[in-house]
């Protein structure tokens, strides 16, 4: 019991950071929607909107700079390495750094082209692709602090996670203010605002970081930092989730996509339920971060009993948090879209398929814990793989039904995409722990 009670509030101790991190973001766009709302020209607001697509879907790719980190610095934590989690951290910044120099390099034709994809022809596209030119200057901003953020959280602390969010959200949104109302940039401002707070959070981060490394004493860690070996190994592991995200992003796209094809009512009724599909992911993936940080430890230390517990007590509080979260939607799931929108038609529209967003959290909460472990395990080609099966059961579900089912037949293969990924997880998790 001791030992579960430990387990616990580790578990938590790592996880409430990252969720009001989660909780938190969200409000930035709505905070430039809302400066921008008061310019007087609603091209401004479409074009805010296409900008936070267009960097949502970049670097949602790059997610792999903070999840490879996480996990090899959380096994080189757990074995006592303390030299080997610089390094993890040198090699992640290096390649931040890198990936950054090539986003401001290709800005041009990388704008362009998202541009062109989202909104062919309309006005908002001159205003769209300022503010992406400008806001891309914070590119090597946001990819430190994932690699930072990752280190962090192998370490064994996300509190500076949710110090370098703060920092960054509070200084947004006054520089939101300043330049927009005081000095009156427009939309420039608003970019300008994003990429200067971006930085700034990057740069906090580093001092954490600085005060981290003092502490730890390591030296030598100059000695092996690029060797190809572990620089091999970080590549392979931040392609397999690279190329994890894309599938993840395939899903997500075609998702809107398809409700787009069925008409503007089916679109926003799925788009409104797909934010309680959202809400519950906030939470999944702090305790989602809580799995990194801590199977990669105990995966380190070689201590496969403490391995299972952390398994077991992730499990078991992911149920509770899906039957909490089931029963919220269950009962009080049309209060929660009635203050999102007050369109009759919408939520009538939304009441014929909120069922299938109740049964989400119960199908997908055991995806996201898997995904966290696997990383902290550094199994990503496992991970690659369950997400390339339950991928193909999507796509072939929702093209067998469509006919018959449409919408139906579309959130019946959401439910079985985050369900196969459950599954064939945790089928492979005894042959990942045999292995250890």
């Amino acid at each position: 019991m001791p030992r579960q009670k430990t387990l616990t509030r580790a578990i938590l101790a790592l996880a409430w950071p990252a969720i009001a991190v989660n909780i938190t973001t969200p409000l930035l766009s709505l905070v430039d929607v809302a400066v921008v709302g008061h310019i007087g020209n609603s091209v401004y607001i479409a074009a805010i909107t296409l900008g936070a697509t267009m960097f949502n879907t970049l670097y949602w790719l790059f997610g792999f700079l903070r999840m490879g980190t996480s996990g090899l610095t959380a096994q080189a934590w757990g074995a006592g390495d303390r030299t080997e989690c610089v390094r993890v951290l040198g090699r992640a910044l290096v390649i931040a750094a890198v990936a950054a120099v090539l986003m401001m390099v290709l800005a041009h034709p990388i704008g362009t082209g998202l541009l062109a994809f989202l909104d062919d022809g309309d006005v908002a596209q001159a205003p769209a692709l300022t503010y992406f030119k400008i806001a891309i200057l914070g590119a090597p901003g946001v990819f430190v602090t994932y690699a930072l953020s990752g280190w962090f959280l192998g370490t064994q602390d996300s509190r500076p996670i949710l110090w370098m969010a703060l920092v960054a959200n509070t200084l947004n949104i006054g520089l939101n203010l300043i330049f927009v109302f005081g000095f009156g940039l427009g939309i420039r401002g608003v970019a300008a605002a994003t990429a200067i707070a971006q930085w700034a959070g990057a740069l906090f981060g580093l001092v954490l970081m600085w005060r981290r490394l003092h502490r730890i004493k390591c030296r030598g860690w100059r000695t092996g930092l690029l060797r190809w070996r572990a620089m091999r190994r970080l590549f392979v592991i931040n392609t397999d989730i690279f190329l994890r995200t894309l599938c993840l992003v395939a899903v997500t796209l075609w998702f809107t996509h398809a409700g787009a094809g069925q008409g503007v009512l089916v679109l926003s009724a799925n788009a409104l339920l797909m934010q309680l599909f959202m809400l519950f992911s906030y939470f999944m993936d702090g305790f989602a971060f809580a799995g990194e940080a801590l199977a990669g430890r105990f995966a380190g230390s070689r201590n496969k009993r403490l391995l299972s517990g952390t398994v077991r007590q992730l499990a078991a509080t992911g149920l509770v948090m899906a039957l909490l979260f089931t029963a919220i939607y269950f009962f009080g799931g049309s209060l929660i879209l009635g203050l999102l929108t007050d369109d009759g038609q919408v939520l009538a529209m939304a009441a014929h398929y909120d069922l299938w967003a109740v049964a989400v959290p119960l199908a997908g909460f055991m995806s996201f814990l898997w995904d966290g472990i696997y990383i902290g395990l550094t199994r990503t080609r496992m991970m690659l793989l369950c997400m390339v099966a339950a991928m193909v059961i999507f796509f072939a579900v929702y093209l067998a039904l469509y006919g018959l089912w449409q919408n139906n037949a579309l959130w019946l293969a959401f439910i079985l995409y985050l369900a196969t990924r459950s599954l064939l997880q945790t089928l492979l998790y005894p042959r990942i722990q045999s292995a250890l």
